[in-house]
Order: structure tokens, then C-alpha cells, then sequence
């Protein structure tokens, strides 16, 4: 796997709102570490950040404009604007991190990125939607697994599935389809 000079890590709504018992119970207690070594990485290298934010539109929910929830975690807040690379703030009411302000798409072609590594929060919900639509897009998608995390979730027919499995089904998803290469945290450390 190669990392390209200017591969954008994409830091999808890493906020305070998902830490409210409103989502339920959570998969992957690494994730938080594994996304500050991948923004450490590529503030250090002068790589781009994109932070993406969830301005939810939902009534009640924690990561709507105005409430506490909608603003990122400290370790995120943290890393703002510390890097030696470019840097933007996307703000988003969807799933994908394409449909915010600014244009995603516009900014990395601006730049001339043809890679995004995606990290964040929840796995199969803005990640993956952002993953798929990136590598419909033209990008060359990395999807490391442990840098996320998601939360059990209820469908129809009293149907659940546990984080974990959300997580794989995604997992398999991207890469069975092509859309994204799934890989690990340390993968990417190693080349990036």
C-alpha cells in the first residue's frame, strides 16, 4: 500500500455528541487513539486535514447546531489547526462528507488529491457513505477499520446487529465492492 505526498486524511464528525447514551453501546474503545496518531501523522508530514461536522437537523439530536454535542472532542479541538498542511472545516446535515460546505469534492481536486484516508465516527453510517461516494467519485479510498467506531443498531422487521457486525458488513461492503481498501491504523502509520 502507498500513501500518497498529498493524501487527505478525512476526519468524519469526531464530536462530542456520540459520547450520549442516546446512541447506545459502542464498538472499538481504540478508535479515538488510532484517529489522533493518523491527525498527528499527517499534521507532521504537512499532509492535508479535512474535519467534517454534523450539523444535525434532526430534532433532539445531541450534534445539532447550538448544542453541546455538536461541537469535536477535546482530542480533535486539540489538533485543529496545529498542522503544517492545508486544513479545512467541512460542515455537513447528510451522511456524506461531499454534501457539506465547502464543496469536498472541489477543494480535493483544487489540490489536486486523488487519495483520502477516512476516519471518524460512525463506521457504517457517515464513513461509509463518504467512502462510497469518494470512490464513485474517482478517489483513491483508504478505510482503516480501527480509526472509527459505530453503535448497535435496530432495523426493520426486528432485525438488530451488534456494532461489531455493522462494522464487518461495512468493512466487507467497501472492500468487496471496490469502493475502499479496508486496512488497519498501522498499515497506514507504517506508510505514511
Amino acid at each position: 500500500m502507498e500513501i500518497q505526498e498529498n493524501a487527505a486524511l478525512i476526519v468524519v464528525d469526531v464530536q462530542k455528541g456520540f459520547e450520549d447514551a442516546y446512541w447506545g453501546r459502542r464498538d472499538n474503545p481504540e478508535a479515538e487513539g488510532n484517529m489522533a496518531a493518523l491527525i498527528d501523522r499527517w499534521q507532521g508530514t504537512g499532509r492535508p486535514v479535512v474535519f467534517v461536522r454534523h450539523d444535525s437537523v434532526r430534532e433532539g439530536s445531541p450534534l445539532a447546531s447550538g448544542e453541546a454535542g455538536n461541537a469535536f472532542k477535546d482530542f480533535v479541538e486539540e489538533r485543529r489547526g496545529r498542522g503544517a498542511g492545508p486544513e479545512v472545516l467541512v460542515t455537513k446535515t447528510v451522511n456524506s462528507a461531499f454534501y457539506g460546505e465547502p464543496d469536498l469534492d472541489a477543494w480535493l481536486r483544487g489540490a489536486g488529491i486523488g487519495q483520502v484516508v477516512i476516519v471518524g465516527i460512525q463506521t457504517n453510517m457517515c464513513n461509509e457513505t463518504t467512502a462510497r461516494m469518494g470512490g464513485n467519485l474517482g478517489y483513491d479510498v483508504v478505510f482503516p477499520l480501527d480509526a472509527m467506531h459505530t453503535f448497535d443498531l435496530a432495523g426493520p422487521f426486528g432485525w438488530t446487529r451488534t456494532a461489531e457486525e455493522l462494522t464487518r458488513a461495512t468493512a466487507v461492503s467497501l472492500h468487496g465492492g471496490g469502493f475502499a481498501r479496508v486496512v488497519t491504523s498501522a498499515q497506514v502509520l507504517s506508510v505514511a
